[in-house]
């Protein structure tokens, strides 16, 4: 028997906003709020497993007030999504625990508690939004959610220089959300709907010229929210500024927003990579820039700021290969990035708590006065560069095959890119090493103790990052399955809508009211399209399963010929 697990779809959303609504309540009760932010944080890592677990045998879809799709909001949990939504709270939760300890050590004069939770929860509440929903305009919303709320964590502490590297944001989240939602109200125009399997049946009816435009514009609203180059400059401006909790979330989750974001479109609404050369030199360009930015810095938050953009290259690099290998490969690596990119910037406040400095000129010693802390740093520092076996080495060895298997030349010239990349990552991240470890310890060295809950929360996520290496057969099992779901989009748009028209919400019979003479002009023309669109997809992927079989035959017949061979 068959458990429906779609009541979970909502949880991930709504445990957190809930929990802000109550933290801001009892916004005079610091402790209080830092439990219930827990709580809720928890409890939705629990249902994100759940729905991880539920995923891997087929979408789970929910419609929201019980309106069918495509005229209601739904939230659809498929491999992809439920991935990233578990790797998400996983990172929320352990830099919630750091943040409540540097909270108690300091007094709250870093991260305010009254405003922090609040604003914390509704952001990881925008993040789940974004991941599960199966609407064009609802993703729009789940986008402004989580900017609303940055905005505000990012400038926490008032100082000058947050201000300003807060207003620069800002602008920039707003030009990228302007030309989103210019984006959607295209799309609306051209097809009559935002539902994002409805739209992956229409869309590829319309005029190549359109289609084109529309792809474009999407992508262009995406790559500034993913910051990829030369959208990327707003980056190591901003986050290096912010408190230590919110620079590692804001670098481990906002970014890979944008790129799931590329990917849910990419794959489900322009398939067939028509734009593949362009992201190529997109990554490549992405790659370089962002690691070259990182050799010339000399402080070390702005020096794994420019890696966090580099490496959204390497991402990029899978999805423009516009093949399973390398998508799999991609999802692998964005979860490897989400856990040790967030537990590098977690080191990198405590080594400006520990030697009172980010600038690697100030900092030295402390290899000798804090071995713990030196650990803490080498292990993610090491992930990232992709040295073996960490699973940083595994995520680039599957795109470097995907890219070599690929064969074209701009592929085989990423290849070359990703290995150079590595490489001076290595080389930056060493320096860092030595310089902020190994020099001689400053006279001006602060007595600082680092409480341990903010290092015992960072050993967790560094251990994550171990986890995934120790796991990564079938973790890697798992991305493959995510990106072949990706491009059998028919899976993805029969869970939706099952007759290629509506979905099963009580509201489907007052949607379906055309026969009746009171439905919109043309609409049996349009469902009648939508049906025939999604037969299409139904006959693909039955012709996949016959070419399997008749594949199986083949090898049955080859094996009895070899058995009555003498």
């Amino acid at each position: 028997m068959t458990t429906d697990l779609s009541w979970l779809l909502p949880l991930p959303v709504v445990l957190p906003l809930f929990g802000a609504g109550l933290a801001l309540a009892l916004w005079r009760h610091g402790r209080a709020q830092g439990v219930i932010s827990v709580i809720a944080l928890s409890l939705s890592l629990a249902a994100s497993v759940t729905m991880l677990v539920a995923a891997d045998s087929g979408p789970l879809v929910t419609e929201l007030g019980s309106w069918a799709a495509p005229v209601g909001i739904n939230l659809v949990a498929d491999r992809v999504s439920t991935l990233m939504l578990t790797v998400s709270f996983a990172v929320t939760l352990a830099v919630l625990v750091y943040s409540l300890a540097q909270g108690v050590e300091d007094g709250d004069a870093e991260t305010p508690v009254a405003i922090f939770h609040p604003t914390y929860l509704v952001l990881t509440a925008g993040v789940a939004d974004a991941f599960l929903t199966g609407d064009l305009f609802n993703l729009f919303v789940g986008f402004e959610v989580l900017l609303a709320a940055s905005y505000v964590l990012i400038t926490l502490g008032g100082t000058g220089e947050r201000i300003r590297a807060g207003t620069i944001y800002v602008v920039v989240s707003l030009l990228s959300s302007l030309l989103f939602l210019t984006a959607i109200g295209v799309v609306y125009a051209a097809t009559g709907t935002l539902n994002l399997a409805q739209l992956a049946l229409r869309i590829p009816e319309l005029d190549p010229g359109l289609r084109m435009v529309l792809q474009v514009m999407l992508l262009l609203a995406f790559a500034i929210k993913a910051a990829i180059f030369p959208l990327s400059a707003w980056l190591p401006d901003s986050y290096p500024t912010a408190p230590a909790p919110v620079t590692a979330v804001f670098a481990g989750l906002l970014t890979k927003v944008g790129v799931y974001a590329i990917i849910r479109t990419q794959t489900l609404l322009f398939p067939g990579g028509l734009l593949d050369g362009w992201l190529m030199g997109l990554a490549l360009a992405t790659m370089l820039v962002g690691i070259l930015g990182a050799v010339a810095q000399n402080d070390i938050k702005r020096l794994v700021s420019f890696t966090l953009v580099s490496h959204i290259g390497f991402m990029l690099f899978g999805i423009s290969l516009s093949s399973e290998a390398g998508l799999g490969a991609a999802i692998f690596y964005v979860t490897h990035h989400i856990t040790v990119q967030t537990a590098l910037f977690l080191v990198v406040g405590l080594v400006e708590r520990r030697g009172g400095s980010t600038s690697l000129n100030d900092l030295g010693g402390l290899a000798k006065v804090a071995p713990v802390l030196a650990v803490l740093f080498f292990i993610p520092a090491m992930n990232l560069a992709g040295v073996p076996p960490f699973s940083g080495f595994l995520g680039k060895v599957g795109l470097i095959e995907a890219g070599v298997a690929d064969g074209r030349p701009l592929a085989l010239v990423l290849v070359a890119g990703g290995v150079v990349t590595s490489l001076l990552t290595l080389y930056a991240l060493v320096k860092a090493w030595n310089k902020a470890f190994w020099q001689p310890v400053p006279e001006n060295l602060p007595p600082v103790h680092l409480p341990r809950r903010m290092v015992g929360s960072t050993a967790v996520l560094v251990s994550f990052g171990v986890i995934i290496a120790v796991f990564a057969g079938p973790l890697y099992g798992y991305t493959e399955r995510a990106a072949a779901l990706l491009r059998d989009r028919g899976q993805y748009v029969l869970a939706v809508l099952p007759d290629g028209q509506r979905g099963e919400g009580e509201s489907a019979d007052v949607t379906e009211d055309a026969s009746d003479g009171v439905g919109e002009p043309g609409a049996d023309v349009v469902e009648a399209a939508d049906t025939g669109a999604i037969d299409t997809l139904a006959t693909d992927a039955g012709a996949t399963d016959t070419l399997a079989t008749d594949a199986e035959a083949t090898d049955t017949l080859a094996t009895d010929a070899e058995a009555v061979a003498p």
